[in-house]
């Protein structure tokens, strides 16, 4: 069967594509730039790449029209967008009226739960969507689903941090909200199952775990996996934006997803039709499973994919090929190069840079710099990097984006996400037993040129003892 992915870049999208290619299917894979993708090899043969921004009508022509399924599994949550609900809901009427004119037969969409008469803006759009989906000529399958536990996934990294970082948590009052999680690999295994099932045409159905939990019991119960002395008082005087603040501050997210999930937060996300798993035979595994299984994925430093490395919560308005060209014109730069005895050993290092490793040099002025950027709206340093010695062109590394890595031609690109009056850029490459450490800015009015003189006492410090370390 030849199916088309949506948010092939994204954190289900990624995991649900290898699954879809060992059923047997043919995928072409819907992404806004080419140059973030990269097929593994295995897949090569059964994957075709598709340049798609549904919200650029010109561009949907891109799409073939021998299609037997869809998956619809595109959101704008983590974008930053202030109107993020217009932009999902054009998203899915342009998708509804491209795949009209196609041979589809089902489009199966991963929506949320929204049995409550109340809603927050994230779980209503997400609600229309699906009703938009459904006027199409084709059999629409809607999975609706509470919070995602996995490696890597938003809700798991956030819990993560609270309750490895606070050992006692002053929390809001929507702590106490009941939710049903599920764990990731049982999102997957209903995508996959209802997958050209005539019975689930046209159905809505929810989808979750064994546990209905508040927001404090998974709290409790992820530090009792982790072996944790955790202690939460809950205070009824957190307003939603002190709420979303706590929330950026302390965790990897960012304001804009911590202000969208604080909203939903306070809605409960419980399953009512759940007919599902019986139809396919899934037993979905309970909190604590996913939990642990996350974990194993992490110790293994085996993470498929990360919501931080989503295109959708990456500052990038144009394709990363755009910023591959580093300027030269109106720019300062701090250029350095030593001598390497190991090509390989050096490469290592730079592969292996930031996150829980370091920048290998004045890593308390990183940090510095890190809190400083969270105190003007910025990332800071609180998303890492998702897997300790692999990166490629997309994933965010502390406050980077990579644009380009290629450890065969031995260069890494890096372009800052951090909060600047300018553009600044980061490369290592290594050519003929040299390795050449490049930082460009590009400076934008007097504050830019005005705070590269301020932060460029520190680069003898930074640069230069990074260099040399990385070279050692």
């Amino acid at each position: 069967m030849k199916v088309l992915l949506t948010g092939a870049n994204g954190y289900i999208g990624k995991r649900l594509l290898p699954l879809l290619v060992g059923d047997g299917h043919y995928v072409y894979c819907c992404v806004r730039d080419k140059s973030r993708h990269l097929i593994p090899n295995s897949l090569n043969e059964s994957v075709e790449i598709v340049e798609v921004d549904f919200l650029k009508k010109e561009t949907l022509k891109n799409i073939p029209d021998d299609i037997d399924a869809a998956y619809f599994l595109i959101h704008s949550m983590s974008s930053g967008s202030k109107d993020f609900e217009s932009l999902e809901l054009e998203t899915a009427r342009n998708f509804r009226n491209r795949l009209e004119n196609t041979q589809v037969k089902q489009v199966i969409y991963l929506g949320g739960i929204v049995n409550e008469e109340t809603l927050s803006p994230h779980l209503l759009s997400r609600k229309k969507v699906g009703k938009i989906l459904q006027k199409g000529n084709f059999a629409t399958t809607e999975l609706r689903a509470g919070i995602i536990v996995g490696s890597g996934s938003a809700s798991f990294e956030i819990i993560r941090d609270l309750s490895e970082k606070l050992p006692i948590m002053v929390a809001p009052k929507w702590v106490e909200t009941k939710c049903q999680p599920i764990a990731v690999k049982d999102v997957l295994q209903f995508l996959k199952g209802v997958l050209l099932k005539e019975k689930t045409y046209d159905q809505i159905y929810d989808i979750a775990g064994p546990d209905v939990l508040t927001y404090k019991e998974m709290l409790y119960q992820y530090a009792e996996v982790r072996q944790l002395n955790r202690r939460i008082i809950t205070v009824p005087v957190m307003t939603p934006k002190l709420s979303s603040y706590w929330l950026y501050f302390v965790t990897s997210t960012s304001y804009s997803l911590a202000k969208h999930l604080v909203e939903s937060m306070k809605i409960e996300v419980i399953s009512k039709n759940e007919g599902l798993k019986e139809f396919l035979g899934i037993e979905p595994m309970s909190y604590k499973q996913a939990i642990e299984k996350a974990f194993t994925k992490i110790k293994q430093n085996v993470v498929a994919s990360s919501w931080k490395d989503s295109a959708v919560s990456s500052k990038f308005k144009k394709s990363l090929n755009e910023y591959i060209k580093v300027p030269d014109f109106g720019c300062f730069k701090d250029e350095r190069s030593v001598p390497i005895n190991s090509r390989e050993e050096a490469l290592d290092k730079i592969w292996a840079i930031g996150g829980d490793t370091g920048w290998y040099q004045s890593d308390w002025l990183w940090k510095i710099r890190g809190y400083l950027d969270i105190m003007v709206g910025g990332v800071g340093l609180n998303r890492g990097r998702t897997n300790s010695d692999h990166i490629e062109a997309g994933d965010s590394l502390d406050f980077w984006r990579v644009i380009l890595a290629d450890k065969e031609k031995a260069r890494l690109l890096l372009y800052a996400e951090m909060k600047l009056p300018g553009e600044a850029w980061l490369e290592f490459k290594i050519s003929e037993d040299k390795l050449y450490q490049i930082a460009t800015f590009r400076p934008k009015g007097l504050w830019g040129r005005l705070y590269w003189m301020a932060v460029y006492p520190f680069h003898g410090i930074i640069f230069d003892g990074m260099i040399k370390k990385i070279a050692k």
